[in-house]
């Protein structure tokens, strides 16, 4: 079966375009995707703020992971609540993706939407209205496959009361993994103890099946440094551990997961659970953000970021945002027409990197020693130099920190065929759904 459904991914070039899209002026407005893009418009057809996404870059950053994850045994799932896209998921699957990662109920009726075949919900879920909405779509689909998780056996007892009060003995069971998580992390069981005990209880009910043991160590690590890189080995040991002492209790017909890995810390996730794979195991990777990768948080700490810490060719920014400065109230200060609803700011400021031509034919302008201090709702705040040249109508471009919270912002967002260019041509249009 096919990973997903191609036809609904491409039917989104179909879906017109209308004022609900704040990436697009109202020139476009009531044509399809596919008609807008056949008119191979420029960036500078675009209103500001805006944000843009690099299509060498994403292609860049897919295939570098997968080939990464192919030399080091393990299989991914990236985790698609970083985009929300469909289009991209499809990429990643067409790229070899194992399935796609997701955090709860709504997103998994996306997936469905878009008919992704293999979903690993990164959660508990126990909501009776989705379990039962999960048992149907299990019925309804033999091909389909979810996995969830679960680090307590209230969790595990709330979900076979659900489940066994509205499915038949028949039933195809859900998949649960145990979650097993660490002193000062976020979920999962907190000792060996007790998530022997939660496998016990799921391998025990009649409505649900044992089918590995997942975690996050991106809630135990705080750094890079190598006091916080053994934090992390000694963390997915111990999730090892629990999946050695649960062997017994899968299924014959079961190819457990041992699940960990986010975009920080996944070369220490094959390092240390690798081996497992060859010991009749399934290790998938859920990392999500490297397909945009970053100019602040992930180019700082991934392992294929500025200090590369495996091998392998280093993941690129393939997110940018652009504002247009519009007032300048003194010395040394500009102020832009992007703010927080454009840009994410919890992790970093945006970087500004460059300032696009002014007058056609000019040479773009670097923005270096440049420094955004602030944003607003809508607005932000640029200090610059004496020596710097900055007016009012110049249009800024900005290295973006943290794609999980860049993604949400836009509903449809343009992919440039290169983002250095002086007037980039789109070639794209991702929407996204939040």
């Amino acid at each position: 079966m096919p990973a997903y459904d191609a036809d609904t991914v491409a039917a989104l070039a179909d879906q017109q375009v209308s004022w609900q899209d704040k990436a697009l002026p109202p020139a476009f407005w009531g044509r399809t995707v596919a008609e807008v893009l056949a008119g191979k418009p420029r960036l500078s057809q675009l209103p500001t703020p805006l944000m843009t996404l690099s299509a060498p870059g994403l292609r860049h950053n897919v295939d570098t992971l997968a080939s990464w994850c192919t030399r080091h045994g393990v299989e991914l799932a990236p985790h698609g609540k970083t985009t929300m896209a469909p289009a991209l998921w499809a990429m990643q699957l067409d790229a070899g993706a194992w399935a796609i990662t997701l955090a709860n109920g709504f997103q998994l009726g996306v997936a469905r939407a878009y008919g992704v075949q293999r979903v690993l919900i990164a959660n508990a879920v126990i909501s009776p209205l989705q379990l039962r909405w999960i048992a149907d779509e299990l019925a309804n689909d033999p091909s389909f496959e979810v996995l969830v998780w679960a680090d307590s056996v209230r969790t595990v007892e709330q979900m076979e009361a659900a489940r066994s009060a509205y499915v038949g003995a028949d039933a195809r069971p859900l998949d649960v993994l145990v979650e097993v998580g660490g002193i000062g992390g976020r979920t999962g069981a907190r000792d060996l103890e007790t998530a022997l005990a939660v496998g016990d209880a799921i391998a025990d009910a009649s409505t649900l099946r044992l089918a590995g043991v997942a975690g996050y160590e991106g809630a135990i690590g705080h750094g890079v440094d190598e006091a916080n890189l053994e934090e992390v080995r000694a963390y997915l040991r111990e999730l090892a551990t629990v999946h050695h002492r649960l062997r017994p209790k899968y299924d014959d017909d079961v190819v457990p997961v041992v699940s960990a890995g986010g975009s920080q810390y996944f070369e220490q996730v094959a390092k240390v659970l690798a081996s497992e794979a060859g010991e009749g195991a399934r290790v998938v990777l859920r990392s999500g953000a490297y397909i945009a990768h970053d100019d602040g948080l992930y180019r700082r700490v991934s392992p294929l970021g500025e200090h590369p810490r495996t091998d392998g060719e280093q993941l690129v920014p393939a997110m940018h945002g652009w504002m247009r400065i519009t007032s300048q109230p003194e010395p040394g200060l500009a102020i832009f027409d992007g703010g927080r609803r454009d840009f994410p700011f919890d992790q970093d400021y945006p970087e500004p990197q460059l300032i696009r031509p002014r007058p056609d034919g000019s040479p773009i302008l670097p923005a270096t020693g440049m420094k955004v201090t602030n944003l607003n709702d809508q607005h932000g705040f640029l200090l610059f130099g004496d020596d710097q040249d900055v007016v009012i109508g110049d249009e800024l471009r900005v290295g973006l920190s943290h794609p999980c919270t860049a993604f949400d912002k836009w509903g449809l967002i343009p992919v440039v065929d290169d983002p250095d260019a002086a007037d980039p041509v789109i070639v794209d249009l991702v929407r996204t759904f939040f």
